[in-house]
């Protein structure tokens, strides 16, 4: 019953997080850089009556490459269809994907750097020049036959851009960077969700939940959802600074939006590990987390934020880190921790 329950609730909130996305240009928050560039390149690609360019949208995970796709779709008036770089197991699912679109619409492949060399190289004549390559036959006999597909954009998202092989990348003719967001953006964002959703919710209220939601407007979203369930049960339903910082508290995210993992990644590397280097797999294995959730959903904001290093050895705490943690260090010495202690006379 309790994963029953579990699920219905993560069904409800990607619900209503779909329900949050802006749907034009004019209603997404943040990003200004990015923003203006498409804004430009869409706006020049409807005055020729062309297809717009391909786009490569790249950055950490939750700060609106989906939601920019669905934009790019509707500022182009053309359909979307979406899919995943793991969905596409085999060339002749992606074959079967382009040979289905309309003239003009919109493909989002999400973590396209998860797409196999095979599929990719459906992808290279496909972007280029609009066909698709199949052989027909096998040893000698074997021939190429070329189709014909409809002019189309290719919106592809990743988190980790170095993962793309540089054929893919170089085809990509619109690049752009998604970077964490500024706490007014956030709290912007905060105030729009909660007058959609119906939450009452003050100035502090808002600014409470976006400094602590990692630069991320799903996180802060998420959050904003949390802080309501709180205020209805335990305050009268309105999200002040007061209950925002409460329920927060209570959720175990602190002040500068990390989570017990957050903390225990600092703290192991710090105490396990005298500070560090310690390798990603090492580092995995102490707290007991997949690699890669730790590359691409906890290290990207540490290493914003100041409080972890990647040198060629491996992963270092910093000083800004070990006074976060808000204890001493039993055992650590050397420069880095040498420096924190001169800091802090």
């Amino acid at each position: 019953m309790d994963r029953l329950l579990s699920a219905c609730a993560g069904e409800e909130d990607r619900l209503q997080e779909g329900s949050l996305r802006p749907l034009c240009l004019e209603d997404y928050i943040g990003q200004e850089a990015v923003k203006e560039h498409i804004s430009i390149f869409v706006d020049a690609a409807r005055q020729r009556r062309e297809v717009l360019d391909h786009v490569l949208l790249s950055g950490p995970p939750g700060l609106g490459k989906t939601t920019l796709a669905t934009i790019i779709a509707n500022e182009m008036g053309r359909p979307l269809r979406k899919t995943s770089g793991p969905a596409i197991e085999r060339p002749g699912d992606l074959a079967a994907i382009l040979t289905n679109l309309e003239p003009g619409e919109v493909l989002f492949i999400d973590e396209i750097h998860r797409l196999s060399r095979a599929v990719e190289e459906i992808l290279y004549p496909a972007m280029e020049d609009f066909a698709l390559d199949i052989v027909i036959g096998k040893g000698p006999s074997a021939r190429t036959l070329r189709l014909e597909l409809p002019p189309f954009t290719l919106v592809g998202a990743t988190t980790r851009p170095g993962l793309l092989t540089s054929p893919l990348r170089d085809r990509f003719g619109i690049v752009s960077r998604l970077d964490y967001y500024q706490v007014e953006d956030l709290a912007r964002i905060v105030r729009r969700a909660a007058g959609i959703l119906d939450i009452t919710i003050d100035a502090g209220g808002a600014w409470e939940i976006a400094r602590r939601s990692r630069g991320t407007p799903r996180i802060a979203n998420r959050l904003l959802r949390r802080v309501r369930d709180y205020a209805t049960v335990r305050a009268s339903g309105s999200i002040t600074a007061e209950v925002a910082a409460a329920a927060l508290d209570l959720f175990d995210i602190d002040q500068e939006g990390l989570d017990a993992l957050d903390r225990t990644i600092l703290e192991v590397i710090a105490v396990k590990f005298g500070g560090g280097p310690v390798g990603l797999e090492t580092l995995a294995a102490a707290v007991s987390e997949e690699s890669d959730t730790l590359l691409d959903v906890c290290e990207p904001f540490l290493l914003k934020i100041g409080f972890l290093q990647r040198t060629p050895r491996g992963r270092v705490v910093t000083p800004a880190g070990v006074r976060h943690l808000g204890k001493g260090i039993p055992g650590c010495a050397g420069p880095l921790f040498a420096a924190d202690e001169g800091d802090a006379g």
